[in-house]
């Protein structure tokens, strides 16, 4: 089975808001078997909508279209929809009881543009929506199933879940497909590439490899389709093992595991406690640290050390060290190190100064340039790196690169 899938919003295409359903849709479709052709944003407008069912019906088996129906004027799809179909709008009387139901539970009035989301095309299949008041509507023609759905994140995801999961589950028989990925910190796409050359040019004919690359961190992910997934378990076992021959101290998970939860679940295991003195990075290594459940466990907090007056009389730094070496200096960060360690009590820290940007570089320090420092017991590494990107994207990449920087100390303590 082929899809696309259509995302209506004119906020979307102004960037006023990401589209992270067609991400989503896209998951579960090819979870299930359903290949995904194309993908298309287009304005809430009538032309547009007709525009694009004229290219699309015929084409795909299956389109998924998100939005455009909510209570509001701006919201014309249902109508354009009957009149792309040929049909009428009516009004359904269970969809109506929902609505009159889902307003009176939560003791509010319903006005009248509410209850015309009861108004449906009378050729349509209604998919009852049990998570809010805009109901799914199914059209087939010229081969064709066309879904339309809300474009509430919360509400299209139950549809899917509800009504047009199963349905695919009925019609397509779904390859065995297995996926892993493998997570690495601390080398570009590039330079990753070329330092496995060889190990991806040996892997199976039906092995497929993907780099999946964001700031900081690239994801390995490998697939193995029809003829080998029955042996996928010992292929991989051998494939990864040559992998971490290569580049054990990059690899720090496997499929959705993030970085703060590797070293979240190294420092649990090992009874750990870490606290974070951040300059450059503003807290960010503490936020992804304690968005981790249990994390209470082994973190203590942070000092955003922002201010060099912070440095000195909270840390302990020396000021005649910052007036001499500057604020992003070896010496400072490991003052800073030191400093949380011994203000919170911990046996391990991680500590931060650098030029985010996109102001405040010189020729000697150019904007990314980050001094990243982490201790364990009497174990301290201090380590200089050249970001690049954005202020956004040089904070994340120190962020990742310290919190790497710590594993790999622990892990050659253990």
């Amino acid at each position: 089975m082929n899809s696309a899938i259509i995302t209506i919003g004119d906020e979307i295409l102004i960037g006023q808001v990401v589209d992270t359903n067609a991400v989503w849709i896209s998951q579960q479709l090819n979870a299930n078997g359903v290949r995904v052709g194309e993908m298309v944003t287009i304005s809430d407008d009538s032309d547009q909508i007709r525009l694009t069912l004229d290219r699309y019906m015929g084409k795909y088996d299956l389109l998924i279209m998100t939005g455009g129906l909510g209570p509001t004027k701006d919201d014309m799809t249902k109508q354009t929809l009957a009149e792309y179909f040929n049909s009428k709008m009516i009004t359904h009387p269970e969809v109506q009881e929902k609505i009159i139901s889902y307003f009176r539970d939560r003791g509010r009035s319903m006005i009248e543009s509410n209850r015309s989301q009861a108004d449906v095309p009378d050729n349509c299949r209604v998919l009852m929506n049990h998570h809010g008041t805009a109901p799914g509507m199914w059209f087939e023609q010229k081969g064709t199933i066309l879904v339309s759905l809300p474009g509430v994140p919360y509400e299209m995801k139950g549809l899917m879940n509800d009504h047009l999961i199963p349905e695919i589950q009925k019609r397509v028989v779904v390859p065995h497909v297995v996926h892993k990925t493998i997570m690495t910190q601390g080398v570009p796409e590039s330079y990753l590439a070329e330092l496995l050359k060889e190990w991806e040019e040996g892997l199976p004919d039906c092995v497929k490899l993907a780099y999946l690359p964001r700031p900081g961190i690239v994801r390995l992910r490998l697939t193995i389709i029809d003829k080998c997934a029955s042996e996928a378990e010992q292929m991989l076992e051998v494939i990864i093992g040559k992998l971490l021959n290569i580049i054990p101290q990059h690899i720090f998970g496997y499929d959705d595991m993030s970085l703060e939860e590797s070293l979240g679940k190294l420092l649990k295991e090992n009874k750990l406690t870490l606290s974070t003195a951040e300059s450059c990075t503003g807290g960010n290594i503490a936020r992804l640290i304690t968005s981790v459940p249990g994390s209470s466990g082994y973190f203590t907090g942070s000092v955003i050390a922002y201010e060099n007056r912070i440095k000195s009389d909270v840390l302990g730094v020396d000021a005649l060290v910052i007036d001499n070496e500057g604020a992003v200096s070896k010496e400072v960060v490991e003052q800073m190190a030191r400093g949380i360690m011994d203000l919170y009590g911990t046996n391990a820290a991680i500590a931060t100064s650098g030029i985010a940007g996109p102001d405040g570089g010189t020729e000697e320090k150019p904007v990314g340039t980050v001094w990243l420092c982490v201790t364990y017991g009497d174990k301290i590494l201090t380590k200089k790196f050249r970001f690049s990107g954005t202020r956004d994207r040089i904070i994340d990449q120190a962020s990742f690169s310290a919190m790497q920087l710590l594993r790999r100390v622990v892990l050659d303590m253990a």
